[in-house]
C-alpha cells in the first residue's frame, strides 16, 4: 500500500511538472502565416472554398481584411521582386481589383499553408498537386489565385505590413 501511495504521489507529481510545460510547448509551436486570395481568387467566387478549405485543414483565421490594394501599397509589400521583369505586370494584377488578406494561425502554419497552395505556377499545380488551391483556382504563373509566406522572416514582415497591430489585438490597416 505504502508503494502504491508513492508511485501515485509520483504519477501526481509528474502530472503537475510536466503537463504545464507539453501545453506550453505546444502553444508556443503555433505559429502565424500570411495568407492573400488574390483577385483571380475573388472574382472567380472561390473565397468561400478557399476559406472552408483554411479552416477544415486546421487553421484559425486570426485576422482578416478585405482590400482593393493601391500601386503604391503592392509596390511596398513586392518591392523583393521590384528588378524582376515580371514587376509590372504583377503590380498590375494585384490592383485589378479586391483581396482578401488573412492571418493564419496554426501549429507549422508556414509550411502547412504552402502545401495548401501549391506550387507557384498554377499549371503545373494542376499536374503535380491536383488537390491545391492553386491547381482548383489558379491560371498560370502570374495569376495563380493566392500568396503564402514562405518562411518566418517573410510571415513576420508581411503580417507586420497589413496589420501592424494584429498581435496586441487591434487592427488598423494601411491607407491604400
Amino acid at each position: 500500500m505504502h508503494m502504491n501511495l508513492r508511485f501515485g504521489s509520483l504519477c501526481i507529481l509528474i502530472t503537475i511538472i510536466l503537463l504545464p510545460s507539453l501545453a506550453f510547448r505546444a502553444l508556443a509551436a503555433a505559429e502565424l502565416t500570411l495568407a492573400i486570395v488574390k483577385p483571380d481568387g475573388i472574382s472567380g467566387n472561390h473565397t468561400s472554398s478557399i476559406r472552408n478549405i483554411i479552416l477544415q485543414s486546421g487553421f484559425t483565421i486570426h485576422t482578416q481584411a478585405t482590400l482593393h490594394l493601391h500601386q503604391h501599397t503592392v509596390t511596398a509589400f513586392y518591392a523583393e521582386h521590384s528588378t524582376k521583369t515580371f514587376f509590372p505586370s504583377l503590380v498590375k494584377y494585384m490592383t485589378s481589383g479586391p483581396v482578401l488578406i488573412m492571418v493564419l494561425e496554426k501549429v507549422n502554419a508556414i509550411a502547412d499553408w504552402r502545401t495548401l497552395i501549391g506550387p507557384t505556377d498554377a499549371r503545373k499545380a494542376k499536374i503535380t498537386h491536383p488537390d491545391s488551391i492553386r491547381a482548383m483556382c489558379g491560371e498560370d504563373l502570374e495569376r495563380n489565385c493566392v500568396h503564402g509566406s514562405d518562411s518566418h522572416e517573410s510571415a513576420a514582415r508581411e503580417i507586420s505590413f497589413f496589420f501592424p497591430d494584429s498581435l496586441s489585438g487591434e487592427i488598423s490597416l494601411p491607407e491604400s
